[in-house]
């Protein structure tokens, strides 16, 4: 895998391993979860990982299916990818730890506050799925999408069969703003298409009803017991800024940063601007 300077353990799992990136040997414990798609653990984390291995003992799971999680058996739904934050926290002896996650990776983090309270110290929730719902015509064409092979995956693939094809989707998608590394991105997300294929997750496809969606947290959102940050990029067109706003409303005590110019990989776009934030939000230790 291009350039990945870390650490791994690989955990066995009955339907395929999870590939674990490990850092940092001192500190609370911090679990990182990446999006959906075109990612892994490295493609989200890369920046994030070093920042926080200064000061905390670092786990960023491949989620199945993607980076050396694979080969897998069955559907990486939600309480499937649920049971892989448990798994995680198990293998490495971790009673409790923070949670980090985007987009995908954001709601499971949210679902597993809600779901396991007693194992969550704190989370950061960057741009986070599970909280959105469309009119009746739109929902029903992505489930139509979500069941069907060729849009949900032919189609993507086509279209990001090129390097220029991804560096369009990257760019119009993911990073509408300067970055610094943008070739480096694109050059992960083609490595990652070229190993995985393209197009939606099981956690995508699974999460979408024919009338509402399955994965739907906004109604227990307000259970969530630990102190939570929610981090947003104003033009995040994967996840609209006003949901997460609503998410972060809904959530006792939450705060949230809107970060000006940034999409939805803000943690690629703006990388030092979230390990501050991140680093930060953590540095205030245990949950009072």
């Amino acid at each position: 895998m291009t350039g990945d300077p870390f650490d791994r353990t690989v955990i066995t799992r009955p339907e395929g391993p999870v590939s674990v990136t490990v850092a940092g040997d001192q500190g609370p414990p911090v679990l990182l979860l990446g999006g959906a798609g075109q990612d892994n653990a490295l493609l989200s984390w890369r920046h994030l990982i070093p920042a926080l291995a200064r000061d905390h003992r670092v786990f960023a799971p491949d989620w199945p299916k993607q980076g050396r999680s694979r080969p897998w058996q069955g559907t990486a739904d939600h309480g499937v990818l649920l049971s892989v934050i448990d798994t995680v926290l198990d293998r490495f002896a971790l009673e409790r730890a923070a949670l980090v996650g985007l987009s995908q990776g954001g709601a499971l983090t949210l679902s597993y506050a809600i779901e396991r309270p007693d194992r969550v110290e704190r989370l950061v929730a960057i741009a986070p799925a599970g909280t959105l719902s469309f009119p009746p015509v739109v929902h029903q064409l992505l489930w139509l999408t979500a069941r069907s092979r060729f849009l949900n995956t032919t189609l993507p693939g086509m279209v990001m069969r090129s390097r220029a094809g991804v560096e369009r989707f990257v760019r119009s998608a993911l990073v509408p703003g300067p970055v610094a590394d943008f070739d480096a991105i694109v050059d992960e997300v083609l490595e990652e298409v070229r190993a995985n294929g393209a197009g939606s997750s099981d956690w995508q496809n699974a999460s979408i009803g024919l009338t509402r969606m399955n994965v739907d947290l906004r109604p227990r959102l307000g259970e969530i017991s630990c102190p939570a940050l929610f981090v947003q990029g104003d033009r995040d067109i994967g996840v609209p800024p006003k949901r997460t706003a609503a998410a972060a409303a809904a959530v006792p005590g939450a705060r949230l940063e809107v970060i000006e110019g940034a999409g939805h990989w803000v943690n690629r776009q703006c990388p030092d601007r979230v390990a501050e934030l991140v680093r930060g939000f953590l540095a205030a230790g245990p949950r009072p």
